[in-house]
């Protein structure tokens, strides 16, 4: 026996009459944790991790059982499709992230994608741990509640029902489950070393005895039904500061505003590096390369010229440009970053954002839209973002485009004269003017 599960390998049994006494309350807890939910700005979601396979899902009918179905999702995450391998790993798990208010069941926890391969490298799995623990926290500070269940299994258990089922007696085993007992004493290690690494103060692992029915619907029922209590009365208020800016970064005095490009000259540069783009746009599609640029500058100060340029030298059929305004309603029952992640491009297709992620950082604190707590964490949550896409593999590129309060005048007052440009300047404009220094 394993001393890290020997807590758990005890034959842990619920009798009929302790199980039928408990449930009621237990579904009480769960049915108001579920309406206190449903009020608030928080979300819980149920991660079922581990060993049995059949019990999991038993337990999952049994939770349905006890909750309002109408306000539970569940979500199967199964060996990656061919959509989610073309995209950086965190992509599959954004995509499945619950609204505020609500709550989802994942039918194994995202982090068993560290024990896909029989033979795991040390390092990786080090490493997309380190990852799982910065996501888990981001998550948690956002008012996501995560219950991580691992539902465990002693080898003599896997035995038993190997042996029953050749008696014609239970089901068997699962294709998993035959994997998992073929080389446990070989996979237990790597399980240990995962669960130890990504178990947090924020996201702990409950370590569940999955043997008996009962008991395993007790302590898995009652750990979402407190996680989901402590989710509407607790949020996490921690603050992480991320460092100063590196050595050498640019800075906006710096940028030359006095630099000018002959007409003539612009025109056959620019007719040039389209070309040379067209050609590399091709190469990466074939290369399964994919790409992301994100532009933020002032406004007037030429965004949407520049990207223009840049798309009419892609085939139209591989890139998005996705404009960045006002959160929808929808976008803003999720973390900030999700509606980012929803459009990270596939392999060898490009995303280009008209404004981006650095709006929390921007105008959600200028306009004190976000919360202190949130922006000053958005920092270390955006450069994480950016090397999970610098991780995959993906091109990246960001821009500022400056100009000066005289510049941006001027080009106000020339749009207000042009017909074609005059939806672009509203009202809005000149307020965004006034909190310049800002």
């Amino acid at each position: 026996m394993s001393s890290f599960f020997e807590g758990v390998e005890q034959g842990a049994e619920v009798s009929k009459e302790e199980f039928e006494a408990a449930e009621p309350q237990l579904r009480v807890d769960l049915l108001n944790g579920q309406f206190d939910l449903s009020r608030s700005s928080a979300s819980v979601v149920l991660a079922l991790g581990g060993i049995d396979y059949q019990g999991r899902d038993e337990l999952v009918n049994r939770l349905y059982g006890w909750v309002d179905a109408r306000y539970v999702r569940t979500e199967a995450l199964y060996p990656p499709t061919e959509a989610e391998l073309v995209h950086p790993r965190p992509w599959r798990i954004w995509h499945r992230m619950p609204p505020r208010g609500s709550m989802s069941i994942f039918l194994s926890d995202w982090t068993t994608s560290l024990l896909e391969t029989k033979e795991p490298d040390l390092a990786d799995v080090e490493k997309q741990a380190a990852d799982m623990r910065r996501f888990e926290r981001m998550l948690a500070a956002d008012g996501l509640r995560i219950v991580k269940v691992w539902l465990h299994l002693p080898k003599d258990a896997l035995e038993k029902r190997k042996r029953k089922a050749k008696k014609g007696d239970g089901w068997g085993l699962w294709k998993e489950e035959r994997k998992v007992l073929e080389h446990y004493e070989e996979g237990m290690p790597w399980v240990e070393a995962m669960l130890e690494g990504t178990g947090t103060v924020d996201s702990p692992w409950h370590l569940v005895e999955s043997t008996q029915g009962r008991h395993r619907a007790l302590a898995v029922g009652q750990a979402a039904a407190a996680a989901t209590s402590r989710a509407v009365t607790v949020r996490t208020t921690r603050v992480d500061v991320a460092g100063g800016p590196h050595e050498g970064a640019p800075r906006l005095a710096d940028v030359d505003l006095t630099a000018r490009l002959d007409e003539a000259e612009y025109h056959e540069r620019r007719e040039e590096l389209q070309e040379r783009l067209r050609k590399l746009s091709r190469k990466a599609w074939k290369k399964k390369v994919p790409a992301v640029f994100a532009f933020e500058g002032w406004d007037a100060a030429g965004k949407g010229g520049v990207i223009r340029r840049l798309t009419s030298a892609f085939d139209a059929r591989l890139f998005h440009v996705i404009p960045i305004a006002a959160p929808t309603e929808e976008e803003r029952a999720h973390h900030y970053l999700w509606r980012f992640w929803r459009h990270v491009p596939a392999d060898g297709r490009t995303t280009l954002f008209d404004r981006s992620w650095y709006g929390r950082v921007l105008v959600e604190r200028v306009e004190g839209f976000a919360p202190e707590a949130d922006w000053r964490r958005a920092y270390d949550e955006i450069n994480d973002f950016e090397r999970q896409l610098l991780d995959h593999g993906t091109v990246f590129r960001k821009y500022w485009l400056h100009l000066s309060p005289e510049e941006q005048l001027a080009r106000f007052q020339a749009r207000e004269k042009t017909s074609f440009k005059k939806y672009k300047i509203t009202d809005e404009d000149y307020r965004n003017r006034e909190k310049w220094d800002d």
